[in-house]
């Protein structure tokens, strides 16, 4: 079954509490498409997922674009919103973290990726489309995968091989015979550790939000029966609720990412670390 929410409730037109039939809970099943484009059973394939990354990126472009295109001293409406985005990347996440002198350079790539992650967020609320595309852990592993790349070669390339092996190792003599244990520890959780966490951080909380939107908003509907009308409409405010709050959420985890990604790069840029 398709994991599309309006198909899963279409699904289920008839099935009320008390008809006899089962409460059809979201699960698994709830985040797979049937291709648009191409078999599903092999890698050439296009489906909701990454027509909806595609837009994203589309509109974002043409946002900055129509904003940026032909600036003005005085900026209006379009520009003034996107200059405070911006603004708010650059000052409050890159120059808070990185600093305003080494900093200046990644902005243009941090200020792509909170937009990125957060209008991939926001499709889950958005009608028609009401699926986040981070949900998919593929996606936000591809956006860490950026982010563990240039943060390894940055160290290897402020710090030197045997520089970048005490970075990532957390070498420090002082330790004594417990060294090599803190070593291999740290090697661990920072060559390994540190991009599953990134990508998990975001894919996880983009994930459970869906699913309890998809719940709430399957029981509103299964209950919308007899007495159960009382139980639909408590379901129905949870929907609501938790719109309001994935709304929230989605534009803090795209914060969390962006800043995640800054402090690994201070760590990498920074000195006698």
């Amino acid at each position: 079954m398709s994991a599309d929410p309006t198909q899963v409730l279409a699904f289920e037109t008839d099935c009320h509490l008390f008809d006899g039939c089962g409460f059809p809970a979201p699960g698994l099943h709830s985040f797979l498409f049937e291709p648009l484009w191409g078999d599903g059973t092999s890698n050439l394939y296009f489906d909701k997922t990454m027509l909806l990354a595609l837009l994203g990126s589309v509109i974002i472009v043409v946002f900055f674009w129509a904003a940026f295109a032909k600036p003005k001293l005085v900026p209006g409406k379009l520009q003034m919103v996107a200059e405070a985005g911006y603004d708010f990347v650059r000052r409050g996440i890159v120059y808070e973290t990185i600093g305003k002198r080494e900093g200046e350079k990644y902005v243009p790539l941090m200020v792509s990726l909170f937009f990125f992650v957060w209008m991939m967020n926001l499709w889950s609320i958005i009608p028609l489309a009401q699926f986040p595309v981070t949900a998919i852990i593929s996606y936000p592993a591809a956006l860490a995968a950026i982010v563990y790349v240039l943060w390894v070669s940055l160290t290897f390339k402020r710090h030197g091989f045997v520089g970048a092996f005490k970075n990532f190792s957390g070498y420090d003599k002082s330790l004594g015979g417990v060294l090599p244990l803190s070593m291999t520890i740290e090697l661990f959780s920072n060559l390994l550790v540190r991009p599953f966490t990134h990508t998990v951080r975001l894919f996880a909380n983009m994930f459970a939000g869906h699913t309890l939107l998809l719940l709430f908003t399957i029981a509103s509907w299964y209950m919308l029966n007899g007495i159960g009308i009382a139980y639909s409409a408590v379901s129905f405010v949870m929907v609501i609720v938790m719109t309001a709050f994935e709304l929230f959420i989605q534009a803090v985890q795209a914060y969390v990412f962006v800043l995640l990604a800054c402090s690994f790069i201070q760590g990498a840029l920074a000195e006698g670390h």
